[in-house]
């Protein structure tokens, strides 16, 4: 699909957002950006751009396959994604099935400790006020979404997780918890948006034992470990390596 780029719609932390020739829709620019702590710490990695933005395709790829709702219609180029233009729910939906980062903070659950079951967190997408976590009650009383819409986005996540821990063991690693954003696209519909790479997910290598070398994901901005654009290429070469086997065995 060839798409003239038009005015910008929208800037975030990691993306740019621009409308196309299409009204339905948008060209999305992985930028090579990366923040952590609500944008507190930052910092610019060559190609990290190109490597999330192909992640999130191959990605989407296979969710459509298995029947989720995206925003996703293709890739324009290395960087540019091409997407339904959707009106973003000002939700984070979180999925966790180890815990790690902020559930480790706040309760005195080890990092580490699987999951009985996946748990599900919601949170406010408001940088000024933190994100806040959200309860069901505090959820109804923002009204964004309404109680048929909260369990029609929380069934999508809870399928997403299950084909994507599949989809990482295939290529060891290991899903310790992700964030997803839905959206609403000109026919109402609620569907998956925004981007699925190593910046909106905990990987953990399970060919390595030692705890900082097996991190794959943003974790290795937030704590300084480096090798940022390695651990993210290493991902895409295990992505890519997987989808040639795919086809060569259809």
């Amino acid at each position: 699909m060839q798409l003239n780029q038009g005015p910008l719609l929208y800037e975030g932390k990691a993306k740019k957002v621009y409308r196309s020739d299409k009204p339905e829709t948008v060209l999305i620019e992985f930028k090579n950006d990366a923040t952590a702590f609500n944008a507190v710490k930052h910092s610019e990695f060559k190609d990290k751009g190109r490597l999330n933005c192909q992640i999130s395709s191959y990605i989407f790829e296979f969710l459509i396959e298995e029947g989720i709702p995206t925003h996703y219609l293709g890739r324009l180029s290395d960087t540019f994604m091409i997407a339904q233009n959707v009106k973003i729910i000002p939700l984070e939906i979180v999925v966790r099935n180890i815990a790690a980062g902020s559930l480790c903070k706040q309760t005195p659950i080890k990092e580490g400790v699987k999951l009985r079951s996946p748990l599900l967190d919601i949170y406010y997408k408001e940088d000024s006020l933190g994100d806040p976590l959200l309860t069901d009650k505090r959820l109804k009383l923002l009204d964004l979404i309404s109680f048929e819409q909260q369990q029609e986005i929380e069934n999508l996540a809870y399928e997403v997780n299950t084909f994507l821990i599949a989809f990482f063991e295939r290529i060891d690693l290991c899903l310790v918890d992700f964030k997803l954003e839905f959206g609403m696209n000109n026919n109402n519909k609620i569907i998956l948006a925004d981007e699925i790479s190593p910046d909106t997910c905990r990987l953990w290598d399970n060919r390595s034992s030692d705890p900082k070398d097996r991190i794959l994901d943003k974790d290795r901005f937030r704590k300084d470990l480096g090798g940022v654009i390695e651990a993210y290429g290493e991902i895409l070469k295990r992505i890519q390596g997987d989808f040639s086997k795919s086809k060569t065995s259809r």
